[in-house]
């Protein structure tokens, strides 16, 4: 079997390779491979798991499933038909799936590998340096619909709650709201140009345009709010901010470091610092009976409480924190309990 994997790559990166193990280009794939219709997927899975295991490439298996299963058509391995895996593959997939393997070696994520991602049940296209939506925000989403269930009715616009979020990235947050509260309208906010031009064009390609503005903003300038009033009060803002501290950021993995948006990340030396703007200022912009819904690094609810606790005047209180799959204190339920402020307080 090891002798087989070597003769695999070496035929797979052999002439016509692009430097070091960047493989074929697309446009310059030689018309056929060796290979064709002698390779099975799940041949070229095993071969590229232990490729990716030997380069220390974390989940390896995972990632050579992914690539493999999107050559191929599907979103998984597991959901293609048994005889897809045991089918031979052609010249040119063979030379699609090493030159995707290629990226990964490289420690690219594979979210920007396949150029889309599944969030909520929604296809979302992915782009760097655009933040990738994590499996822990799916639990803050269904954290909100869950507490939207709970109201006796919606009063936004059209009868359905109106929700800011506040750094879009993908739109991840936002479409997945808007897709399951088919009366919800939602204002998003993000302040780098390549989010804005990604939650667009999710938006047009889940045809959920129409109820979503996607306003660039930058959330930690002076009076940002005043941006927002004309569209009214909100009910709901939702966000996963910057929220990592400033000295973990050496820490975080190469495919975070390499690809994704720094600023999305870095929360300052203890992580607040967006999260402070983000509090500071929306009881302008929220009703009276509002909601907060945070995600946050496992530090920071004893920190906000405490922040909250030393701004009496923003009328603000942490209802409820909620924990991550893994166990981690991640989510923040933060409720107006007092009148519109009169002036933001200062940051």
């Amino acid at each position: 079997m090891k002798l087989w994997g070597q003769m695999l790559w070496a035929l797979l990166s052999g002439p016509g390779r692009r430097g070091g193990t960047r493989g074929w280009a697309f446009s310059s794939c030689p018309p056929h491979s060796p290979l064709a219709g002698l390779v099975s997927a799940t041949e070229l899975v095993s071969h590229w798991t232990a490729v990716f295991e030997e380069r220390g490439i974390p989940e390896a298996r995972e990632s050579s499933e992914y690539i493999v299963a999107h050559v191929l058509g599907a979103k998984t391995f597991q959901s293609l038909r048994p005889a897809l895996r045991t089918q031979p593959l052609t010249s040119q997939q063979l030379q699609c799936v090493q030159e995707l393997s290629s990226r990964r070696l490289q420690r690219m994520p594979v979210q920007y590998i396949l150029r889309e991602w599944d969030f909520q049940g929604l296809n979302l296209k992915m782009a760097p340096p655009v933040f990738i939506p994590r499996p822990e925000t799916e639990e803050l989403v269904d954290w909100v619909l869950e507490e939207e269930a709970q109201r006796p009715c919606a009063a936004g616009t059209q009868g359905g709650p109106l929700i800011l979020e506040v750094g879009c990235g993908s739109g991840a947050i936002a479409l997945s709201l808007l897709s399951q509260l088919p009366q919800s309208q939602v204002i998003a906010v993000d302040k780098e140009e390549a989010a804005i031009c990604l939650t667009h064009e999710n938006a047009q390609r889940l045809q959920l345009q129409d109820r979503i503005r996607i306003v660039p903003l930058d959330v930690t300038l002076e009076r940002w709010w005043t941006h927002l009033l004309p569209w009214g009060p909100m009910d709901l803002v939702v966000s996963n901010p910057p929220y990592v501290f400033h000295q973990d950021m050496e820490q975080l993995a190469p495919e975070i470091c390499s690809y994704e948006d720094p600023a999305a990340l870095d929360g300052g030396k203890e992580g607040m610092d967006v999260i402070i703007h983000i509090l500071a200022l929306v009881p302008q912009l929220l009703k009276g009976s509002g909601s907060v819904f945070l995600e946050v690094e496992p530090r920071h609810p004893g920190l906000v409480s405490s922040w909250l606790r030393s701004q009496p005047d923003l009328h603000l209180d942490l209802v409820a924190v909620r924990r991550d799959f893994c166990g981690r204190p991640r989510f923040l339920h933060i409720r107006r309990s007092g009148p519109q402020c009169g002036c933001p307080v200062g940051t």
